[in-house]
């Protein structure tokens, strides 16, 4: 059984039919070649395969793609539309939370969903908010430093 689907990928439109089993994490990469969702568990545990769906983080390996039907889903390739970095890119890059790089685009966009609804967290806030993603190179402590300047950003570009 297929579906047709109608959505937004990064601000472009897509009418695709799809296999009723197929999931969110195989359509990005496997049809639209958005290859910065990575599929680590394939159980929604470690938080590699993070999309924003409608403004919020998703485990896109455990969601089926019939399920984005009329959402706007964000990419880490489409979280910067300016040809600059966004500033939670940037953070995560000076505050070297980037070693190996298979978890960071989808802790980047669950970081970037937090500083939208609190601009300000506090590290209890932060721990929480990345609970269920797996970073086994930085130590967690580097997360954490470009979280708050992240913050710093983004309160520097509203002022």
């Amino acid at each position: 059984m297929s579906t047709q689907l109608s959505f937004r990928v990064n601000g472009t439109m897509h009418c695709l039919t799809v296999a009723n089993e197929l999931t969110l994490a195989d359509l990005l990469r496997d049809q639209l070649s958005l290859t910065g969702c990575k599929v680590g568990c394939d159980q929604a545990v470690c938080g590699a395969c993070t999309v924003l769906v409608d403004g919020r983080p998703v485990a896109a390996c455990a969601t089926f793609a019939f399920m984005a039907e009329a959402a706007d889903i964000v990419t880490i390739e489409g979280l910067s539309s300016t040809g600059r970095l966004d500033p939670v890119q940037q953070a995560f890059l000076e505050a070297g939370a980037i070693q190996c790089g298979y978890c960071t685009a989808g802790m980047v966009l669950s970081v970037h969903a937090l500083l939208r609804r609190c601009s300000d967290p506090d590290d209890a806030t932060i721990r929480a908010w990345l609970e269920a993603h797996v970073c086994r190179c930085t130590g967690y402590a580097a997360i954490l430093d470009a979280v708050r300047l992240a913050a710093r950003y983004l309160h520097q570009e509203a002022a």
